[in-house]
């Protein structure tokens, strides 16, 4: 039997195609679970990365680019 398109296709092609197709999909699902990571220690999150930085008293920046002509 013709078995090049799905409309002419007999049952055991299609059978097959649900196959592989249900197989890619719980390869996808295991890669993804085995990827995922747990959730981190509450106080890692909290944990300090790098030093407090205070802010210093407030300055006012000025430039001026344009050219004096008198």
């Amino acid at each position: 039997m013709n078995n090049t398109s799905m409309r002419t296709a007999d049952r055991l092609t299609h059978l097959k195609i649900v196959g592989v197709s249900l197989a890619a999909a719980f390869a996808v699902i295991g890669v993804g679970l085995a990827a995922s990571r747990t959730a981190p220690d509450m106080s890692t999150q909290l944990e300090a990365k790098a030093p407090m930085l205070k802010a210093g008293k407030p300055v006012i920046w000025s430039i001026n680019e344009g050219s004096l002509i008198r």
